[in-house]
């Protein structure tokens, strides 16, 4: 069982990827554009606005490059101080608890993009099909390299 469960590892990663970025993109969107409800239950974050208008921009531009597996490991590195920087100054100053102070969603997308900074994007991810293609490329040039100085028996 074991081995079955460590084989679907990149699959059940790249879902969780999918799912974390488009929650994270539509936070942000809703921050800016005022969709999904807008920021603080209507309406959108002045353009400019410190540091609320930046961690909306962060979140969707993070967001879709998480959802889509594109540098994801840069995008959640960002995404990752943007939410911890979030958490500690503004919600922790009201209580400790991220119960006690509205910050759980704060935390939680702190901690799940820091786990991208260290697996990567996992299945379905671009960041994937961009380097399998370049190691096609790389095997097929050296391919080609092997073939002109291989020399030919009679």
């Amino acid at each position: 069982m074991t081995g079955r469960l460590n084989s679907a590892q990149p699959y059940a990663l790249g879902v969780f990827r999918i799912v974390i970025g488009l929650l994270f993109a539509c936070h942000g969107a809703a921050s800016l554009f005022g969709v999904l409800g807008g920021a603080s239950g209507g309406g959108t974050i002045d353009v400019g606005t410190w540091p609320g208008w930046y961690a909306a921009v962060i979140q969707l531009v993070g967001g879709v490059l998480v959802l889509l597996g594109l540098g994801t490991r840069a995008a959640a590195f960002i995404s990752s101080g943007s939410m911890a920087y979030a958490y500690f100054k503004v919600h922790q100053p009201e209580a400790l608890w991220p119960m006690e102070n509205g910050g759980e969603a704060a935390a939680i997308f702190c901690w799940a993009m820091l786990l991208f900074v260290f697996t990567g994007s996992g299945a379905f991810g671009l960041d994937r099909f961009f380097a399998s293609r370049a190691e096609d490329a790389k095997s097929a040039d050296k391919e080609g390299a092997d073939a002109k100085h291989t020399p030919v028996a009679a």
